[in-house]
C-alpha cells in the first residue's frame, strides 16, 4: 500500500527543487510521474519554478473546485508517483482524494508545500495534509538572523504585515516574502503588528 508524504519547509527550502530532483530520478530509470500544481500559482505558467533558476512542466494544474478524480485515469496511466507542488493551496476534499489514491490505486503521492502563511496560521492544504499523511519531512532553511527558518513573513513596499489575502504570489504588487525563525517572526511581525 502506498503512502501520502508531506514535504514542508519555509519559502526558500527547496520545495520545488527537490520535487523536479524526484521527478529527474524517477525519469532516469524510465518511470513516468504526474507533475501537479494548484492553479492559482501563477508563477511559472504551467511549469514548476525552482528559485535556483530551474523549471519543469506540469501534467495538470488543478483549480479549487476540481476532483483529481476527473484525472484519474491520467493518473493511473502507468504512473508511479504524483508530485504535488503548492500543496499547501489545495483544498481540504482534494487532499482526502490523494490521500485516498495512494490507498486505492496503489500510487504513492509526494506533497510539497508551505506549512503556515505570513500569519503564522496553517494553510487548508497543509492542515489537511498533517491529519492525513502518512510521512512528514520539514525541508530546512535559513532564517535572516542565521538559525532555522520555520515561518513565512509578507513584506509590502518593505514592510513586515499581517494584512490583505491569504493568498497573493511573491513578485506581485510589491510583495515579498521572508523567511524567519520563530524569535524574528515574533519580533519583526506579530509585536509589531500587535498581534501578540
Amino acid at each position: 500500500m502506498a503512502n501520502l508524504y508531506f514535504r514542508y519547509g519555509a519559502m526558500g527550502s527547496g520545495k520545488s527543487t527537490s520535487l523536479m530532483q524526484v521527478a529527474h530520478n524517477y525519469k532516469e530509470k524510465g518511470f513516468k510521474t504526474f507533475v501537479v500544481k494548484p492553479k492559482i500559482d501563477t508563477k511559472g505558467d504551467n511549469k514548476l519554478v525552482s528559485r535556483m533558476g530551474i523549471s519543469l512542466d506540469v501534467d495538470l494544474l488543478i483549480t479549487k473546485y476540481e476532483s483529481f478524480y476527473k484525472y484519474i485515469d491520467d493518473i493511473t496511466n502507468n504512473m508511479v508517483c504524483v508530485l504535488v507542488d503548492e500543496a499547501q493551496f489545495l483544498t481540504n476534499n482534494q487532499v482526502k482524494e490523494l490521500f485516498e489514491i495512494t490507498k486505492i490505486y496503489d500510487i504513492p503521492v509526494i506533497c510539497y508545500g508551505l506549512r503556515t502563511n505570513f500569519k503564522g496560521e496553517l494553510f487548508e492544504g497543509s492542515a489537511s495534509l498533517f491529519e492525513l499523511s502518512d510521512e512528514f519531512e520539514e525541508l530546512a532553511t535559513v532564517c535572516i538572523c542565521g538559525k532555522k527558518a520555520r515561518f513565512n513573513a509578507r513584506k509590502v513596499d518593505d514592510e513586515y504585515t499581517i494584512s490583505g489575502e491569504e493568498i497573493i504570489i511573491d513578485g506581485s504588487k510589491s510583495i515579498q516574502y521572508i523567511s524567519l525563525c520563530g524569535k524574528c517572526f515574533l519580533e519583526k511581525v506579530l509585536k509589531k503588528s500587535k498581534k501578540i
